[in-house]
């Protein structure tokens, strides 16, 4: 696994064999979303009973660019869904749990992410060459980063705030983001007419 991984066990003992059964959900979540950046489980045995046997609490956090996605899974649930839950079950059904809430996560960044004519007009709104990057706002009024590096023949030390360019919008790490910026016709009918 190449994510970072980290895992915690509260008021019980580490145990290897949910160690490596927790190893193999995390690489199945890994596959899901190439741009997982660290994940962390922590299993908890919340109370004894000698009745029921012990009820555990599994915490996971997928720290995916942009938010993180907490997973709990409760002990109560455990108790109405199982006679006699066990940590393997309560871990089982969190990352369940997680694997649906990545790809509700993923689905989400495709719908954000709105496909455009591959050139859109814009205006630069916002410059920062010492930083190497710059915003450009879009007809529709949203903002759109852009690196230094995304400029076609213009440099971003030759642009001015106001600027017609034009873009080409793709998914960036964090959101969408502009990854082709050059100067558009200075024209204000040429930016309204698409």
């Amino acid at each position: 696994m190449d994510t970072n991984l980290e895992i915690a066990f509260h008021n019980m003992d580490t145990q290897p064999e949910l160690e490596t059964y927790i190893r193999e959900r995390a690489e199945k979540v890994e596959k899901l979303f190439d741009r997982l950046v660290g994940m962390r489980v922590a299993v908890e045995a919340t109370h004894r009973q000698h009745k029921t046997g012990n009820v555990y609490d599994v915490h996971i956090e997928l720290m995916v660019p942009g938010q993180d996605i907490v997973v709990s899974r409760k002990p109560n649930k455990a108790k109405e869904r199982y006679a006699n839950p066990d940590a393997r079950t309560s871990i089982r059904d969190a990352f369940e749990a997680a694997e649906r809430q990545l790809k509700e996560y993923k689905d989400k960044l495709r719908r954000d992410v709105k496909t455009h004519d591959p050139e859109q007009p814009g205006r630069v709104a916002q410059l920062y060459p010492n930083e190497d990057h710059g915003f450009i706002i879009t007809n529709t009024g949203t903002q759109l980063y852009f690196h230094r590096n995304s400029c076609l023949n213009v440099n971003l030390d030759e642009l001015k705030t106001g600027d017609p360019v034009k873009y080409v919008e793709t998914a960036g790490d964090t959101g969408p983001t502009a990854s082709k910026v050059w100067r558009a016709a200075g024209s204000d009918t040429e930016l309204h007419a698409s």
